[in-house]
């Protein structure tokens, strides 16, 4: 069992405009490195749809995101998270009025949308790859990933 990386949250929130691209890549892709280590969730301002792009991208990754269902800042459980990181404009102003009166920390990741993209499937596909790359990136920074294995 690896030790604890000190100062290390143990729950992150990741937020953006309607939950379908870049804060459920963020939440899955730190589920999958950390496991149950740390608790992640992600919430939109808006609901949106469930994007195919996405769900393509992350299962290159041997990531299945079929059973995501976007939702909102208003379905969330709790919301007590150590950290909330922001991956849009609408997302950080949501997070900082969400987190008045809350001891958390809100962290502003400006990341482009794939959404946003046009042109042939595959350069459409690769500005989702670049999304989901940077946060993986982001991520490891961010929590101290720390890869067990031979040194």
């Amino acid at each position: 069992m690896k030790p604890a990386v000190r100062n290390r949250p143990q729950s992150v929130l990741f937020a953006c405009t309607r939950n379908v691209v870049r804060s459920p890549m963020a939440e899955a892709l730190g589920r999958h490195i950390f496991g149950k280590e740390i608790y992640f969730a992600s919430a939109g301002v808006k609901r949106g749809q469930t994007d195919g792009f996405t769900i393509v991208a992350m299962e290159e990754l041997g990531i299945d995101l079929t059973k995501h269902r976007p939702h909102t800042f208003e379905d969330l459980e709790d919301a007590s998270f150590d950290v909330i990181v922001t991956l849009s404009p609408e997302a950080h102003h949501k997070a900082l009025e969400f987190t008045r009166t809350l001891a958390t920390d809100v962290i502003y990741w400006p990341t482009l949308d794939p959404t946003a993209v046009e042109g042939s499937r595959e350069r459409i596909l690769d500005a989702y790859r670049e999304v989901r790359d940077g946060l993986l990136d982001r991520i490891k920074k961010l929590l101290d990933y720390q890869p067990m294995g031979n040194l």
